[in-house]
């Protein structure tokens, strides 16, 4: 069956916290208008092609400086999407036997490199737990810090159970300390409205292709000014610019956007935001929250299925993960697309402590169904009958 064919069968998509679809009509076509009509690389030569590419790269750089309250665009580096992101941060900041602070709500985008740096460099990783809602203690991470600790890395919400952290407090606490504070916001930019500043973040790393509607293969990582000073560039190359020296310029953005960039992505990745800004954040959030509503609701009004996350949903991003007794979760994600077309995450969702957390390791993780911005809520009343029938069958 190709493509076209299997887009005349109904389909539900509910997998957007792994990345979002569909996309706004408009980053379809400033990728295509891109690939067609210029073509030409960003930063690499002085014909108008080439010169009209890097100044889409830049607005482009200057939309999404503007959503995130970024006054200084050359602060936001693209990358290959948000986990390259996070290896930026992490590998352009840790030495030998730095301290670290983290959190058992931590996807494997921050566990692995940590872990990997533990492991040839001696780096010390403190791991801070949770509550059963997946919430992490302000006070908790502020007791972890030592007079030596590099860096705090913490998710703006779990990708498990959608519990939004409290991460103003949690920079409050880190008030007077030299620790930088990294905010991996993959599952919250883009679905609910944030600035680095009131979020007093040091560097804050999102992938472009969820939450932002933009294409796989995009990301940003956002480096502050306590944090220019400190971090290095892990991958070095070309970028158009200085090019006499040997050496990686020193100015942002160029420090760390060595190589061609994905142009064609994101210039569709500007798209996306600018869809974002055009609806309003804010008008996202509340839909989300709506959806997110009925769904935790009606799912948890199913006797066998258990939900996890907080019960007040403005307390959680769009997503809502289950459990059912008798059912192992890829079984019933299975059950789910082959009977209905209901398409959702099933597994660890590559945060095994938080599912360690949870209790739910022995059965394979969980179910997650989560939302965007062109779900309804007819939809999210045919997920909750499918579930329904499902677990009661037996």
């Amino acid at each position: 069956m190709t493509w076209d064919e299997r887009q005349e069968v109904r389909r539900i998509y509910l997998d957007n916290a792994a990345t979002s679809w569909p996309k706004p009509e408009t980053v379809y076509a400033a990728s295509d208008a891109y690939l067609r009509q210029c073509g030409a690389p960003a930063g690499r030569s002085a014909y108008r092609d080439a010169v009209e590419a890097e100044r889409s790269v830049d607005e482009v750089r200057r939309r999404i400086a503007s959503l995130l309250g970024c006054d200084d665009a050359r602060r936001i580096i693209f990358t290959l999407n948000g986990t390259d992101a996070l290896n930026l941060a992490i590998h352009g900041l840790l030495a030998q036997h730095d301290h670290v602070v983290t959190t058992d709500a931590e996807h494997n985008s921050v566990l692995r490199p940590l872990r990997f740096l533990e492991e040839t460099a001696g780096v010390q990783v403190t791991r801070v737990g949770c509550d059963a809602s997946g919430r992490v203690s302000p006070d908790a991470v502020a007791a972890e810090l030592r007079p030596d600790t590099k860096l705090v890395a913490v998710t703006h919400a779990s990708n498990v159970t959608g519990t939004l952290q409290p991460i103003a407090a949690i920079a409050q606490a880190l008030q007077g300390h030299p620790a930088l504070f990294l905010v991996d916001a993959a599952q919250t930019v883009g679905h609910l409205p944030l600035s680095v500043r009131q979020l007093q973040a040091d560097l804050l790393a999102a992938p472009g292709h969820k939450g932002l509607l933009g294409p796989l293969g995009t990301g940003i990582l956002y480096v502050g000014p306590r944090a220019d000073a400190q971090l290095h560039s892990v991958r070095q190359g070309g970028t158009g610019t200085e090019s006499q020296q040997d050496r990686q310029p020193d100015t942002l953005p160029q420090r760390f956007e060595a190589g061609n960039l994905n142009v064609p992505g994101i210039v569709a990745l500007g798209a996306g935001v600018d869809y974002l800004v055009q609806r309003g954040v804010e008008a996202i959030r509340q839909h989300e929250l709506s959806l997110v509503e009925r769904l935790s609701v009606g799912l948890g009004a199913i006797e066998q299925v258990t939900v996890y996350g907080p019960a007040d949903v403005s307390q959680r991003v769009g997503l809502v993960s289950i459990t059912a007794n008798g059912h192992d979760s890829q079984q019933l994600a299975a059950a789910l697309d082959s009977g209905y077309r209901i398409q959702v995450r099933a597994g660890l969702h590559c945060a095994p402590r938080m599912h360690q957390r949870l209790g739910t390791m022995q059965t394979g993780g969980t179910v997650r169904f989560s939302v965007g911005p062109f779900n309804d809520l007819n939809q999210i009343d045919m997920v909750i009958t499918a579930v329904q029938q499902i677990v009661t069958a037996g």
